[in-house]
């Protein structure tokens, strides 16, 4: 039977059909943030940082603002298409000199690149064999990474024949294989489900706390870049033109910066604590935008 848009969107998160007494997922998909360990609990052993760089690329500059991050932490990067994200990560993986500023830290960095394009001829399993044969055959790491990806059922395929969801649960599990200081993800959602945005979202955030690690996030699915992100970098400016990545700066105050650039304010579904948009000029809207609230991490 049809039901209303929000109730629909809850009902098909919470896995169960009341209407017809009907389970059609083991566990609920919610979204609460604070499953982030306490910042005493994390010992934090390494801190890098990163002067002021610049880099033009035709009609597009890129100024990025110095800043500073430390191992097990994740650092999501916010903006519209077209403000330098990706440029930003390549230049942190070496793959793109700075026109300006200092050298960034020298680091062992695995990067996952946005577009996937598969070439190798083979199987999954001889893939991961070549690749990362040390990681792909550790218990901890089929424990953390292959299992919940769901690579396994994926062995034997042939890699020219996956479908673009395996594709990227496949180069994600390649890049967290890789053993390296920095991880720089791009899009880790693109082409996945609603259920295996979460699960991936898990993996990654549970890899980089145990092996005591840094991510950077390029992520434009919101639910899943609140869940992933300790901290976030946000991207101003005009994109395709000019644009300036922020220092990092924490998950509530960056989020509010970047909501309201957008003109958009946020509110938790109190069931399963979705983040939803308030309709433009509603109560609850104009209430949040007065207090300078334009993301709520819990209601």
């Amino acid at each position: 039977m049809p039901f209303s848009v929000r109730e629909g969107i809850n009902i098909f998160l919470d896995g169960f059909v009341p209407t017809e007494n009907l389970r059609f997922r083991e566990s609920a998909l919610t979204f609460k943030v604070a499953e982030t360990a306490l910042e005493e609990e994390i010992k934090r052993m390494c801190r890098y940082d990163y002067p002021k760089l610049k880099k033009k690329l035709g009609q597009f500059t890129l100024t990025v603002e110095p800043g500073e991050f430390t191992d097990s932490e994740i650092i999501v990067m916010l903006g519209e298409n077209g403000t330098g994200k990706t440029t930003f990560i390549k230049m942190l993986a070496g793959k793109l000199e700075s026109d300006e500023g200092g050298p960034t830290p020298v680091l062992n960095v695995s990067y996952k690149p946005q577009k996937i394009s598969p070439k190798h001829q083979g199987t999954v399993r001889q893939l991961l064999h070549e690749r990362i044969r040390d990681a792909y055959i550790h218990p901890q790491f089929v424990t953390d990474v292959v299992k919940p990806l769901q690579i396994e059922p994926i062995f034997d395929q042939e890699v020219q024949n996956l479908s673009g969801g395996e594709l990227q649960r496949v180069a994600l599990t390649l890049c967290l294989g890789k053993p390296a200081d920095v991880y720089l993800i791009d899009e880790p959602s693109a082409y996945l489900d609603s259920e295996q945005r979460l699960h991936a979202a898990k993996v990654i955030k549970r890899f980089v706390l145990h092996a005591k690690k840094t991510a950077f996030v390029v992520e434009h699915d919101f639910i899943m870049a609140t869940y992933l992100a300790d901290r976030v970098v946000v991207f101003e400016g005009t994109p395709s033109i000019d644009a300036t990545a922020n220092s990092p700066r924490s998950l509530l105050s960056g989020m509010n910066q970047f909501l309201e650039s957008l003109d958009i304010t946020f509110r938790r579904d109190p069931n399963n604590f979705r983040p939803r948009i308030n309709k433009l000029n509603s109560v609850k809207d104009v209430e949040q935008k007065r207090g300078g609230n334009f993301f709520f991490l819990e209601d």
